[in-house]
């Protein structure tokens, strides 16, 4: 899987592109730093790193994750203890907010440090993960 790094020393933002759904909530929250027709697409010098991590932090498929360098044991899975959250949105997937991982039918492990959206329409080109088919698919639940 594709992953690509931004840093602007401090954190550093994961791009995987493969999970992205395409949902525009980085771009809408944050056009300054998020800008999808440049390159690089992301701007770190454009922003702080704590608004950039709240952006990150509202990513709804899990695409973009965080490096943190004071703490990089931050996004580290094992040492999660909170309790899940879990959000069905509405015509749409199963939200997973926090730390996850997903284990595929072929025992494949996923690790998703900032959560992930997990497809209910069937109709995913990357299931179990969301891809956004439900908004053309005519999903409703």
């Amino acid at each position: 899987m594709i992953k690509k790094e931004y840093t602007n020393g401090e954190i550093t933002v994961v791009w995987q592109p493969g999970l992205c759904i395409h949902s525009g909530v980085c771009f809408h929250s944050l056009p300054e730093v998020f800008k999808p027709r440049d390159q690089p697409w992301i701007q770190m010098e454009k922003s702080d790193s704590a608004t950039i991590e709240a952006t990150i932090n509202a990513c709804p498929s899990g695409a973009l994750s965080l490096k943190v360098a004071a703490d990089m044991q931050k996004n580290d899975i094992s040492n999660n203890a909170e309790l899940p959250k879990v959000k069905i949105m509405t015509d749409g997937p199963i939200r997973l907010m926090g730390a996850c991982m997903v284990t595929l039918p072929d025992g494949t492990i996923v690790e998703k440090p900032n959560g992930v959206a997990i497809c209910r329409c069937g109709g995913s080109a990357s299931y179990p993960f969301c891809d956004s088919s439900h908004k053309t698919n005519g999903f409703k639940g």
